[in-house]
């Protein structure tokens, strides 16, 4: 088992974006223990709220060892 951090990000539409709105944090950075990356990638995904699943094609998911 490793250690690993995770944060999942909400990026903004265009529209959005031209209204001067930015990407948003919606999954504070994580520490997390899983066997491997594909493990941690699992987790961080458990972890995004249930209103944000509509917008899964905006979502970002960051990974890394720690």
């Amino acid at each position: 088992m490793k250690i690993f951090q995770f944060a999942v990000l909400l990026h903004p539409t265009s529209k959005e974006r031209e209204e001067g709105k930015s990407s948003e944090l919606i999954v504070p950075v994580t520490t997390v223990v899983a066997p491997d990356q594909n493990g941690a990638t699992l987790q961080a995904g458990r972890a995004i709220p249930s209103n944000y699943l509509d917008k899964l094609d905006r979502l970002e998911v960051a990974v890394r060892p720690f």
